[in-house]
């Protein structure tokens, strides 16, 4: 029984997944990022659960790509579909410029699968804290809707974050395989200033828990090598 419930978890994430597609199509793009948060949690948990009941599986770990890639490939393409159909630029196809964020993400995918090097932490962006930064532009239009409903500017963040997924920037991993400040410092400092981020702009905090993403992993990247070297 135990060596099934990391993949229960899994599908989870695939379900809630399809749910959040569902919204999006219907134009709910609000609804769909809460089933994103949905997903990612889920997404979360299933590795942590192999990891500690030790049934990790090649099967498991096709069946999470295959589940990211509907919830953090699929799923952010149809959101930025919708993004670029209400935008200002005047064209009929430019909305199906958004799903080059889901070819990306399967580019991605792909890559993490087949990467040695990514046993620990992430070559490029993560799918998942991408799919979050693209749900957060339907939040942040109630506020700033004359920045998100340019067509210009929302092409910019489609190649940008696509570049992201796949480029060779290191990325630290969320996972945690003890609770130790040691080990962990980089990860707590980010989340809790991501959550202090939070706490004060909501979801238009997102833009800039990510290049804190972004940046903290090079910043910690770049002394991890500096200290190797000396």
């Amino acid at each position: 029984m135990k060596r099934h419930l990391p993949n229960a978890i899994t599908c989870a994430n695939l379900f809630s997944g399809c749910i959040g597609i569902v919204f999006a199509f219907k134009g709910n793009l609000e609804t769909a990022a809460y089933f994103v948060i949905f997903s990612g949690v889920f997404d979360f948990f299933d590795g942590m659960v192999a990891r500690l009941l030790n049934v990790k599986s090649a099967i498991g770990k096709d069946l999470d790509s295959l589940a990211d890639m509907v919830s953090f490939g699929f799923l952010p393409g149809v959101i930025m579909f919708h993004l670029l159909k209400a935008s200002d630029y005047p064209s009929e196809y430019l909305p199906y410029f958004g799903f080059i964020i889901t070819i990306f993400s399967a580019l991605r995918l792909a890559k993490f699968n087949n990467d040695a090097r990514q046993t620990e932490d992430f070559i490029g962006l993560n799918t998942p804290m991408n799919t979050l930064f693209i749900c957060s532009l339907p939040y942040i239009s109630k506020d700033y809707p004359a920045v998100i409903s340019s067509g210009i500017l929302l092409l910019v963040i489609t190649a940008v974050t696509s570049f992201l997924l796949v480029s060779e920037i290191r990325i630290f991993s969320l996972k945690f395989s003890d609770l130790s400040w040691a080990k962990n410092k980089i990860k707590f400092i980010f989340l809790i200033l991501s959550a202090v981020l939070i706490f004060f702009l909501k979801f238009a905090a997102i833009p800039f828990v990510l290049v804190l993403y972004i940046a903290l992993s090079i910043l910690h990247f770049r002394g991890a090598t500096v200290s190797a070297e000396r």
